[in-house]
């Protein structure tokens, strides 16, 4: 039966609602999530069909009409077409740009819902018989038989016949019309056959968890999986994941970042039996849209990947694990501003099945998610294997002598590991040489013309490097303002720590880890190969050395550059770098010998290292929680923070003024005594790409009354003329305050 209402389209617009539009004459009932052409102003765009009504705001005649409809089933399953609908809604976010993330390019494009799938070729037995009966000027057609019938049962994939030749698609189709060949969908680039080698022996803490959330199965249950560092998460993992596989469900697993990625993926290709799919933003567009068909169809048993993966449709959900839950990573910090870990504790609400993070230094917030009976708790207290948690000391670099960051101490800690053979990491969470370059004559610093922010030495290329926004230019010989030779550097990166280290220890094998020596996830997992082999001796790094990663040798970790996050204006500063450090510290005596943990500071006697030195997580978090509850301060109270930018100074705080007195009115009106609307600021960074930053911070103690606030605040920002002289947007939960 014809439809005869209208439909209501999201498009991929930053515009807080959904457009009426006519169905098109000749299409009979158009269903609820199928992707529509529909045109706007002079183009036309791809939207997601959200709803039908009888009546529109205007007669459906006037109506302008859906062009095509691209889909004949919905491209999300209905648990994720709700679970974006209420992302859309608590992030306050358009819900057409959030639909619009959840596709893979070629769809937001108006692609295809199922994506072209490579073959692999196989010659059949009547060809085997019959290829030395073809003409000898059927050249390329006897080059395909000759290639399949060496490749046996194993085939030919077609993207390696047509490296061969291009036009050996014409010949595969005259063959395959005589018989002599015959072809398959291949999914063996996408998906990864999992091979279930022997199972490891659980502890008994190992053990116990798996049971609390095997019990859980096929129900909602949220679980913290809280283990020190070395005491077999991963395991725990793998034991519910099978459980879960062997009753015909999907599982999807988080994680924080691309390089996190090949060591799961191998550990369960190992440990499991059956399909993986990987998706990450360092994949292709047509990898990545293979991997969500094959997790919508089914196809595939366990889904792992990065952020946004928590949106992929599974046609069988039964499991989500999310690790390294505390991560930031997996907060998006510009468009559509969600949280990966809080959607998928929500997603795991709306399929009714059991979500698990796992960390060995949970956020504050799961914390209280915990203490409030919201999450249960999972402890393994003690690592596997015999292993035992590091010795933490404290260097005060205040009474001891160093040199390019490097203290007498750490040196000769590092010593001692070479003479042993065995390795050592030297944590510096700080990109290139120096951070400051001045000219000690007249004062002048290298500062970034477009960023309140200094320029960055990087010594191998020989250019200064903004941090913030990318802008380079060479470094100078000598000062541009006075002419005075010898530019002073100060302060320690990366590069020149491994600098240090090569001059100090000729002998040693160097290897540095960070953003600038990667080119790609493939380099990564290359280096971190190269350190699990023992083919390097002294690893110099930055945080991306610190999550999950098992080097069995290394014995020896030491944190420099680390007194910052103690007195930031950031108010989550010192519980990252609690997490930073115990992270790192636990690369450290993962092997058979005890590990040593150096950290260098100006401040020994500060409270966050004595617990670190006593691997006191507890204790850490129990403070912070009371410090946080004192101050008002999240998981205590709601952050909503209303950012504006302009290449004009006036008018990002204009803005917010404005912003400041409409919020105020609304809420002496409503007496929400409950919500603070707090003076707009410059950002602490006020320049930054050449644009001027301020922000807004509103906070609520009442989740409803906060939402209700932010749908009838932003809804009257967005009318506001000087709206359009910015541009602004709206963070949920902001992990930063910048």
């Amino acid at each position: 039966m014809k439809f005869s209402g209208a439909l209501r389209v999201a498009l991929p617009l930053p515009l807080r609602r959904v457009f009426d539009y006519a169905p098109a004459k000749d299409l009979d009932v158009v269903r609820t999530g199928v992707r529509v052409k529909v045109p706007l102003q002079k183009r036309t765009v791809v939207g997601v069909v959200c709803d039908q009504v009888a009546r529109a705001e205007v007669p459906i005649s006037k109506l302008k009409a859906v062009t095509q409809v691209l889909d004949a089933e919905p491209v999300f399953s209905e648990s994720v077409f709700k679970l974006l609908h209420w992302a859309s809604t608590y992030y306050h976010h358009p819900v057409g740009e959030v639909l619009h993330t959840a596709l893979p390019v070629a769809l937001r494009r108006g692609g295809n819902l199922q994506p072209p799938l490579p073959r692999r070729w196989y010659i059949t037995v009547e060809g085997g018989r019959s290829r030395t009966m073809l003409s000898d000027r059927a050249v390329i057609q006897r080059q395909v038989l000759a290639e399949l019938a060496d490749a046996e049962l194993k085939g030919v994939p077609e993207a390696a016949l047509r490296a061969h030749n291009p036009r050996v698609l014409n010949a595969l189709r005259r063959l395959e019309a005589r018989g002599w060949v015959s072809s398959v969908l291949d999914d063996s680039t996408t998906v990864v056959q999992a091979h279930h080698a022997t199972e490891q022996q659980l502890t008994s803490a190992q053990s116990e968890s798996c049971t609390q959330v095997v019990s859980h199965l096929e129900q909602y249950a949220a679980f913290l999986l809280h283990g020190v560092t070395g005491s077999g998460k991963t395991e725990v993992y793998l034991s519910i994941a099978r459980e879960a596989i062997a009753r015909n469900t999907q599982v999807l697993v988080l994680v924080p970042e691309i390089a996190l990625t090949p060591q799961l993926v191998a550990r369960f290709s190992q440990g499991l039996a059956g399909k993986l799919v990987v998706l990450h933003s360092g994949l292709g567009g047509r990898t990545r849209h293979r991997g969500w068909w094959a997790a919508r169809q089914g196809l595939a048993d366990v889904v792992l990947g990065t952020r946004s993966a928590v949106f992929t449709p599974c046609l069988r959900p039964g499991l989500i694990i999310v690790d390294e839950e505390h991560d930031p990573s997996f907060k998006q910090q510009d468009g559509f501003r969600y949280h990966a870990r809080d959607v998928a504790v929500k997603r795991a609400q709306i399929e009714k099945i059991p979500v698990v993070l796992g960390s060995a230094t949970p956020s504050l917030e799961t914390l209280e998610n915990v203490r409030k009976e919201r999450y249960s708790r999972l402890l393994l207290p003690q690592r596997v294997g015999g292993a035992v948690m590091p010795d933490v000391k404290l260097v005060d670099i205040a009474r001891t002598a160093h040199q390019n960051g490097l203290s007498t101490a750490v040196l000769d800690a590092i010593e001692t590991r070479l003479n042993r053979g065995e390795q050592s990491i030297i944590y510096v969470n700080r990109r290139g040489f120096a951070p400051v370059v001045l000219c000690l004559k007249c004062q002048w610093r290298a500062q970034c013309l477009r960023c309140d922010a200094g320029l960055t030495l990087h010594a191998g290329s020989g250019v200064l490097r903004c941090h913030h926004c990318g802008a380079s230019q060479p470094a100078p010989s000598l000062c541009p303002n006075c002419a005075e030779s010898g530019l002073y550097h100060l302060g320690e990166g990366t590069q020149r720590v491994e600098a240090a280290l090569i001059e100090r220890f000729p002998e040693a094998r160097v290897v540095r880890v960070d953003s600038d020596s990667m080119a790609g996830p493939g380099q990564v997992e290359e280096v971190l190969e190269t350190i699990r082999q023992r083919e390097a001796d002294i690893v110099v790094g930055t945080q991306m050395l610190s999550k999950g990663h098992h080097f069995a040798a290394v014995t020896l970790v030491c944190a420099l550059n680390t007194d910052r996050g103690l007195y930031s204006f950031d108010f989550r500063a010192s519980e990252r770098l609690f997490q930073q450090l115990t992270q790192v510290a636990g690369r450290a005596g993962r092997g058979t010998r005890r590990g040593t943990v150096l950290v260098q500071t100006f401040y020994p006697d500060d409270p966050a290292y004595i617990r670190l030195q006593s691997h006191d997580f507890d204790g850490f978090a129990t403070a912070c929680l009371a410090e946080r509850k004192a101050a008002g301060y999240p998981p205590y109270a709601r952050f909503v923070l209303l950012r504006a930018e302009s290449p004009q100074q006036a008018a990002p705080l204009g803005f917010l003024q404005a912003a400041q007195a409409r919020a105020r009115c609304w809420l002496q009106a409503e007496q929400a005594g409950n919500i603070q609307v707090m003076d707009p600021v410059p950002s602490p960074m006020e320049r930054r790409a050449g644009r001027f930053r301020a922000q807004l911070l509103v906070s609520g103690r009442d989740h409803n009354h906060l939402h209700r606030f932010l749908e009838v605040w932003l809804a009257e920002l967005d009318r506001l003329k000087r709206a359009r002289t910015v541009r602004w947007s709206v963070d949920v939960d902001p992990l930063d305050l910048y």
